[in-house]
C-alpha cells in the first residue's frame, strides 16, 4: 500500500522484566526490533521506532527512532510520536514485545478497508497492531492527550476503526520471565 510507515512501539519501560529494553532481545541471534521490522515493513515507505532510550543501538542498525512529546502517557504518548514523524497517509503499528507475526499483516489489515483497522488474534482485540489513516488520527490524538483519555480502544472508536479477526492466531506478548521461556527466550540477567 503506497504512503505506508510502519511504526514500532518500543518506548516502554520493560518493568515486568526488570527494566530490560524488550526491542533488544533476542531470539536465535535476532532481536525483537529487527525481527518484526523485517517480517512487517514489507509494503511500507517508511521505517520509524517509537523509542525512549538506546537510541544509539537503533541508529546502530540503521533505524530512526522518534522519542515521545509527551512523557508518561504509555502507548498513546508513542503512538503520538509516530504519527507527528510519518510521513506517509497510513501508519501500521505494532509493539515491539510480539513474539508471533507474519508479513502478510499489513495486507490483510488493508483489505478490512474503512478508516483504519486493528488486529483481534486469539486473546481478543490487539489495539496497537493496527492500521491508522494519519490524516483522522493526529488530531484525534490531540483531543485524546488534551482530555487524558489515554486509552487506545477508545480513540480506534473515536476513529471508526474495524476489527480484523485473525482465527487461529496468537500474537502473544513478551512481558515476564514465564514469556520468555515459552518462547525459548533468555532473560539478559539469565
Amino acid at each position: 500500500m503506497a504512503g505506508t510507515t510502519l511504526g514500532i512501539l518500543a518506548g516502554g519501560r520493560g518493568t515486568r522484566l526488570g527494566g530490560v529494553d524488550k526491542a533488544w532481545l533476542r531470539r536465535e541471534g535476532v532481536s525483537q526490533v529487527e525481527r518484526l521490522v523485517d517480517r512487517l515493513s514489507r509494503g511500507a515507505d517508511e521505517v520509524l521506532v517509537s523509542a525512549n532510550r538506546n537510541l544509539e543501538r537503533y541508529a546502530a542498525v540503521g533505524l530512526a527512532t522518534v522519542s515521545d512529546h509527551h512523557p508518561d502517557l504509555g502507548p498513546l504518548g508513542g503512538l503520538d510520536a509516530l504519527a507527528r514523524a510519518c510521513s506517509g497517509e497510513w501508519l501500521l503499528t505494532a509493539p515491539v514485545d510480539l513474539f508471533n507475526v507474519n508479513d502478510c499483516l499489513l495486507r490483510r489489515l488493508v483489505a478490512r478497508g474503512g478508516h483504519g483497522a486493528y488486529a483481534v488474534d486469539a486473546d481478543g482485540p490487539q489495539p496497537l497492531v493496527a492500521l491508522w489513516h494519519v490524516e483522522t488520527l493526529r488530531p484525534a490524538l490531540a483531543a485524546a492527550i488534551g482530555s487524558r483519555d489515554l486509552a487506545v480502544h477508545r480513540l480506534q472508536q473515536r476513529l471508526g476503526m474495524v476489527p480484523l479477526r485473525l482465527e487461529g492466531v496468537r500474537f502473544g506478548n513478551l512481558n515476564t520471565r514465564e514469556d520468555l521461556a515459552q518462547v525459548g527466550m533468555k532473560h539478559p540477567d539469565d
